[in-house]
């Protein structure tokens, strides 16, 4: 949940750490820091401080910097908390460490290592640097101080290491927890995230787990650990160089909902033949879905509510038994998976813990498995058996947008796929549901265009403590998520609740100017979903109603309304979905508030 890059070639290190932290503050922003090397002193120099990336620039600022190796890190506090001394990056004698993960094992390292008082902060990731120095002490080989580190090691982590008295080199290894690397004009990169490369390169390769990878300034080398040498595998990223800037907008959240309608026509684009799904090009055989009894999605936070969409699609028009799983419940939970189980691991970055650690459960128990990701060669992507890419581009502001419509257009795909090869559709029904589904990025641009509308709502729920949210069907699988986003970027305590379940209790939560989001945009559901508007509001709520056009009547004028534009019913969740995220964000930012790095959050979460 730590940003990290590395460094080495041939132009100056401090700003170009720099540019690369703040484009990975995302992943974390309790504090920031780096390490260079000073050849002239035979030494490595630390700067690093609490807060953001910012606030290390400035204690930078101070300093004459003349180097060209370096890494840096910014933290999301796991042991430790937020201060000078706890941020990365950690020393140890010759060694000077930065760290993504957990060593679960840290506290018995203490002991046995005898570094009781030796300590300079509270975290993991410094006894992790006094166990690798013990080694370098012992060998005076950095490769076998690496591996004998490392297998003293229990849990995950993502090492990127610097020798003192080995200048030009940098040393990376990981178990679980991502590092891509990159050989380009610049020099030679390393960092946990594609988003720090992709404006110098489009070509890198994900380092393999307990790998020894050493950066020398215009080459990099790999190495098992018993000493064999490797080649790295090279990918190309899809992603345009400029793609992870903000192009001019305030935050990368509001850029990021603008960009839907391209990621969403890009992720529909070639996975259809005459009308109808086609997955060859990814590589995806019809058994996978025709040998399927059962269906288990798993998945955390957003992707997870991408999946409740599903959920009620696979119902309703596959009459099929699915089940929709918090992938960090999964496996204590005793799920119910065997060879006729298809298993369906959805995630933006394909590195989140859970859902990694649920798939690969879910496949020791016999199941096939299919993945939903954004970034090509991540942990859950070469761990299924299939993957599906959603083709959203790099996505920065920790709460997710485009990830998450990105993903329901795969589902979407996938539904209408399953209910064709299986004969539940014919070529004509599934053609005009595929129509229609193209129809959507130009439906969100017409939402988008009157985005202004929704600020004005947003005004009206600034000051709220409480706000709910109520809908039925598929309008409460989305309220979920639209509640999600509320409570990520604004802090105003919301909560979505089935419609028909308020008389059951949560209607004693409300009180006289109590805010409810409703949204009405299923026709068989109206006449309920009015009826239960009415009772809410005669409790003294006051009413922000997102409504399909075709069901504005006169009545549902007296509220603080947003006409929908009209999709069949089914796809009704993609213009719905963009205006509640529009809503999220600007609450958020009408308050004040750091939109893309909310307090507490990191975009990706790889600590269980």
């Amino acid at each position: 949940m730590c940003g990290i890059i590395g460094y080495n070639g041939k132009k100056q290190v401090e700003p170009i750490i720099i540019d690369a932290l703040t484009t990975l503050e995302y992943r974390g922003y309790d504090s920031a820091g780096m390490a260079v090397t000073n050849a002239k002193l035979n030494r490595t120099d630390v700067y690093k401080c609490a807060g953001r990336v910012k606030d290390l620039e400035k204690v930078c600022e101070s300093k004459t910097i003349d180097s060209t190796c370096g890494i840096g890190h910014t933290r999301w506090a796991t042991h430790g908390g937020v201060c000078d001394a706890n941020a990365h990056p950690h020393s140890q004698g010759n060694v000077t460490v930065v760290h993504n993960g957990i060593i679960e094992n840290y506290k018995d390292l203490i002991d046995e290592f005898n570094l009781e008082g030796s300590l300079k902060s509270e975290t993991d990731t410094e006894v992790a640097a006094a166990v690798l120095n013990y080694y370098y002490n012992e060998t005076h080989d950095p490769k076998k101080a690496i591996t004998k580190a490392v297998k003293r090691l229990r849990g995950t982590f993502a090492l990127v290491i610097m020798f003192a008295d080995i200048p030009d080199v940098i040393y990376s290894i990981r178990n679980v927890s991502p590092i891509v690397a990159t050989l380009s004009e610049e020099g030679a990169m390393l960092a946990s995230d594609l988003t720090a490369l992709c404006r110098f390169t489009d070509q890198y390769f994900v380092v393999p787990e307990y790998t020894i990878v050493e950066l020398h300034k215009d080459s990099i080398a790999m190495w098992t650990l018993d000493g064999k040498e490797m080649q790295p595998e090279y990918l190309t990223m899809s992603w345009e160089k400029n793609s992870a800037e903000k192009n001019g907008y305030p935050f990368y959240m509001e850029k990021e909902i603008m960009e839907q309608p391209k990621a969403i026509r890009d992720t529909i684009a070639g996975r259809t033949k005459s009308g109808i799904p086609n997955f060859e090009a990814d590589q995806i055989p019809d058994s996978l879905f025709t040998e399927c009894e059962r269906i288990c999605v798993v998945a955390c936070g957003t992707a997870m509510h991408a999946g409740l969409v599903f959920q009620s699609l696979v119902k309703t028009r596959l009459n099929m038994h699915i089940e929709v799983e918090l992938a960090s419940e999964f496996m204590y939970s005793d799920p119910v998976i065997d060879e006729k189980t298809l298993v369906i691991a959805v995630s933006q970055s394909g590195e989140t813990i859970d859902t990694l650690e649920a798939l690969k459960y879910a496949r020791r128990k016999g199941a096939k498995s299919l993945a939903i990701i954004n970034v090509k060669g991540s942990s859950i992507a070469r761990e299924s058996d299939y993957v599906l890419y959603t083709n959203a581009g790099p996505e920065i502001a920790v709460a997710s947008t485009k990830a998450y419509t990105t993903q329901l257009s795969i589902f979407y795909l996938l539904v209408y796929k399953m209910a064709h090869i299986r004969g539940i559709m014919n070529d004509d029904e599934v053609r005009e549901c595929i129509r229609n589904l193209k129809r959507v990025p130009e439906v969100i641009g017409s939402v988008l265009d009157e985005k202004n509308a929704i600020h004005v709502i947003a005004r009206g729920v600034l000051e709220a403590k409480d706000l709910f949210m109520i809908g039925r069907g598929l309008d409460y699988s989305i309220l979920q998520e639209g509640s999600l986003k509320l409570k990520e970027v604004s802090y105003i305590h919301s909560e979505a609740y089935a419609s028909g379940e308020l008389k059951h209790g949560p209607i004693a939560l409300i009180t006289d100017n109590t805010p409810v989001v409703a949204v009405v945009t299923q026709t068989r559901l109206m006449s309920k979903e009015l009826s239960n508007i009415r009772e809410v509001k005669s409790r003294g709520a006051q009413i922000a109603l997102f409504i399909k056009a075709d069901l504005m009547q006169q009545s549902t004028r007296e509220f603080d309304t947003f006409v929908l534009p009209n999709l069949p019913d089914e796809l009704m969740v993609f213009p719905a979905s963009v205006a509640l995220q529009l809503l999220a964000y600007y609450v958020s930012s009408d308050k004040g508030f750091d939109v893309d790095k909310p307090r507490n959050l990191a975009k990706v979460v790889t600590v269980e």
